[in-house]
Order: structure tokens, then C-alpha cells, then sequence
């Protein structure tokens, strides 16, 4: 079953301007489905085939002029001189919509798009499905606790494949497909072992040196290591918000996965009761609808500039979004009864911002209305717009 995905509209707008667009995302994502459902009558080209990426490096010229248009380059980061190429044959015609790159390494994609192809190349994102696709594909679960344990990857919840088989799988091929060319051979079982003290870690304040004491390295190597997981979409990282409010706020960022079945196998949660015991089922809530705004705005071709609030005192708010005549702020619990307690720091922060502010509760239950000044919110039933 091929499920919508919401980006379709901002890669249609995409191809109509520019000559050259590219799609990044982790793999498993569903990049190559949706390209190939979009763009029925271009050429499809997987530069992950070594006899065809071998073609290309051999002779380049006569390559593309077997692909010179309307073609779509899979993994395109695997072929970094096709980027050069590119750009001489869009410099002589600037026809929008010609070539279609798509690839899950994003530091290699940028690198090689910076350096050639900007200003002629539009970007697009795709990530694991959001909420709101898999509410509009009715394959959203009825509890949060089993949401997160489904997390978004396309594939399995088509295939309704195990955690367990499906993630072992995943991870062994992300570090032998986007890691192994970043990581020393030496250090690949030091590498997977981070990616599961990240998981334990999700949801807190980034503290470097406690991870490298963690695992046993360095800490510019843990440094290094995040980068990875975050250019190649495993993790992302919410910074404080740093404008000036009149407060001592903190500096350290937090860190969230894209896909909470990622984590939940990561921290080996495969039930809903696994998830009821754990100690700390608030941060992965919190990390399933932190995970869903960033996904969400990127489905839309949004830039999700989002960020968190946390000062000297305590106060805390889980999630804010700033324009430049408005703030919203979103706390999120857990819980599935309202008490009206759970929106007094959100209120009370609010009033440190100089412009409008809109204030929201996000929890497990089921009632929708307005208390005060804020929107209790139901997660089920959440939508981020701009």
C-alpha cells in the first residue's frame, strides 16, 4: 500500500523552478517510492550499484549523455563528481524539473551541493511519517504508548514487520551503507554502542563528557559521532532559545530520535506495558511529539526553527516555535487527565515574551477545549502550522 506523504507538494513546487532538486532523508524513509510514483516518466539511476556508479566514473561525459534530462540519481552522494557535471549541463539550460538527486548521507549531498550546484538546486526533506499521515492513512494507534513502539519508518508499518528483525536489520545496514566511510573499522562496535547511549540519553540535556565516559572515547570523537547520527537523520538536537527574556537560560541543547520505534528497540521497549514501567515514558512521549513538529514542518517545506525554554529556576517549556509577531509555546505530558496545575509554568513563561503568545497543553488524553488562556490538545488529534 502506497501511503500519501505530505511533501509531494512542496516537490512538485520544486520541480517547476528549479532544474535541479534534491531529496534527502534516512534511509528507509520512502524517498525512492515517492519519487518514482511522482515522476512516472523519468529515468531511475541507482548510483548505490557499483557497475553503474563504476560507468559514471569511467566516463562521465558519455554517461550523462545517456542520462542528460529527466532522470532521477539515487544515492547520488556515492558519485560526488556527477555534482560538477551537473552543473556545467544546468548552466547551459536552466529547464526546471531536468534532474531529481536523492540520497540518505546529508553531509556529503550539502558539501557537494554548496560547492557546485547553489543556487540552482531546490531542497526537500523526507522523513519517517508524521502524525498526521498516518492519521490521514487511518494507521495511527489509538494509544501513544503503541505510536511510539510503531514509529514511521513506511516499510514496515506496509509490511508490519517486528521490531526486532526490522531495526536489527536497519542498523546493521546504516553502518555498512552511511557509517562505515565516516567510522575507523576498529571503532563500528563502539559506534553502535553510542547510538544506544544516545537512546538512553533522548530527551536530556546533550552532556558530551558524560557520554564519552559512557562509551570509553573521547569526547571530540563523540562530537564528531553526533554529527553523523544527526546528518544522516537518526537524531537531532533542540537548542535553548537564546534571546534575551531577562533570564539566565541554559545553553546545552537536547537530544531527540526522528523514529520513536528506533528508540523504543534501542532501550529494548517492544510492548506498551515495557513502556508504562519505564522510568522515564514522559521523555519519550515528549520525544514523539517533538520528533512530529520537526517532521511535520518538513513535510510541508517549512524551516522548523523550533527550540526549548529552561532557566535558573527550572521553569521549563517543552517546545517553542517563534515568527516574528508571535510565539507558541507547547507543554507536554504524558498524562490522560487535565489538570489545570500542568499549564501554570507554560502561562507563566509566556509572559516573558514582548510579542503575542499562543500557550498549549499536548497529553494523552482525549478531551479537546480551552482553559484560560490555553488549548488542551489531545496527540492524537495535533496539527503544526507555521
Amino acid at each position: 500500500m502506497l501511503i500519501p506523504r505530505r511533501l509531494t507538494e512542496q516537490l512538485q513546487q520544486l520541480s517547476k523552478f528549479f532544474p535541479v532538486v534534491s531529496l534527502t532523508g534516512p534511509w528507509q524513509a520512502g524517498k525512492t517510492t515517492l519519487l518514482r510514483e511522482l515522476y512516472p516518466g523519468y529515468a531511475y539511476v541507482s548510483l548505490e550499484r557499483p557497475d553503474t556508479r563504476l560507468r559514471g566514473q569511467e566516463d562521465p561525459i558519455a554517461f550523462l549523455k545517456q542520462y542528460n534530462d529527466r532522470v532521477i540519481f539515487d544515492e547520488a552522494q556515492r558519485f560526488p563528481d556527477l555534482f560538477s557535471y551537473l552543473q556545467g549541463m544546468v548552466d547551459e539550460d536552466r529547464r526546471p524539473g531536468r534532474f531529481i538527486l536523492s540520497g540518505s548521507q546529508n553531509f556529503l549531498l550539502r558539501k557537494s551541493i554548496t560547492q557546485t550546484l547553489a543556487g540552482r538546486i531546490g531542497i526537500a526533506k523526507l522523513l519517517p511519517l508524521d502524525i498526521e499521515e498516518l492519521r490521514d492513512a487511518e494507521l495511527l494507534p489509538p494509544t501513544y504508548q503503541e505510536a511510539l513502539l510503531l514509529g514511521g519508518y513506511p516499510g514496515r508499518i506496509d509490511l508490519n514487520i517486528d521490531a526486532e528483525p526490522f531495526y536489527n536489520s536497519y542498523l546493521a545496514s546504516y553502518v555498512e551503507r552511511d557509517v562505515i566511510d565516516l567510522v575507523s573499522a576498529g571503532n563500528l562496535d563502539l559506534f553502535q554502542r553510542f547510538i544506544r547511549t544516545c537512546a538512553v540519553y533522548s530527551g536530556q540535556l546533550i552532556n558530551l563528557s558524560r557520554i564519552a565516559n559512557d562509551i570509553g572515547v573521547s569526547v571530540p570523537t563523540v562530537r564528531s559521532w553526533l554529527d553523523i547520527l544527526e546528518q544522516s537523520y537518526v537524531v537531532f538536537r533542540l537548542p535553548p532559545i537564546f534571546r534575551n527574556l531577562g533570564k539566565r537560560l541554559t545553553k546545552a541543547a537536547k537530544l531527540y530520535f526522528y523514529d520513536t520505534g528506533l528508540l523504543c528497540y534501542l532501550l529494548s521497549l517492544y510492548e506498551p506495558a515495557d513502556i508504562d514501567r519505564f522510568p522515564q515514558k514522559g521523555a519519550l512521549f515528549e520525544n514523539l511529539l517533538i520528533a512530529d513538529a520537526m517532521k511535520s514542518f518538513l513535510h510541508q517545506g517549512m524551516d522548523p526553527r523550533f527550540y526549548f525554554y529552561r532557566d535558573q529556576s527550572q521553569r521549563e517549556v517543552d517546545l517553542v516555535y517563534e515568527k516574528a509577531n508571535l510565539a507558541r509555546l507547547w507543554e507536554i505530558k504524558s498524562t490522560q487527565t487535565f489538570r489545570p496545575r500542568l499549564l501554570e509554568t507554560v502561562e507563566k513563561v509566556a509572559t516573558f515574551w514582548d510579542r503575542p503568545t499562543e500557550t498549549y497543553l499536548l497529553y494523552a488524553g482525549e478531551e479537546e477545549h480551552r482553559y484560560g488562556k490555553s488549548m488542551v490538545e489531545d496527540w492524537r488529534g495535533v496539527r503544526w502550522r507555521r
